[in-house]
């Protein structure tokens, strides 16, 4: 994936805005962090996720998927965009908009879908 396939992905949720968060393309639904990328690594943060899942990931795939010290204590992992599988990406932020999107939004956008 590229910079602009991934903003693409992002911001075909509903919601979705765009910002800045250090420096760099950051994310946000409704006021709530949604995702950012990494410019240091080319790496998008991949919030709401557990760390067995974080660590299977990472030991499935550990061309895509990372993390730092700075993460270590956070459900997160990172996800190098260049091997990230665009599919897989729409369905990590699915399911962290279903978190963090408001009920209204969920309902309307699978009303749509259906």
């Amino acid at each position: 994936m590229t910079p602009d396939e991934m903003r693409e992905i992002i911001l075909s949720f509903p919601g979705a805005e765009e910002g800045e968060s250090y420096g760099a393309p950051a994310y946000k639904v409704h006021g709530k962090f949604f995702t950012r990328l990494r410019r240091e690594d080319q790496s998008v943060v991949l919030t709401g996720v557990s760390f067995d899942e974080r660590d299977m990931l990472m030991e499935a795939e550990p061309a895509t998927f990372h993390t730092t010290p700075h993460y270590k204590d956070y459900p997160s992992v990172l996800a190098r965009i260049e091997t990230l599988h665009p599919g897989s990406f729409r369905n990590f932020l699915d399911r962290k908009w279903r978190e963090i999107a408001p009920k209204k939004l969920i309902k309307e956008f699978d009303a749509a879908r259906a």
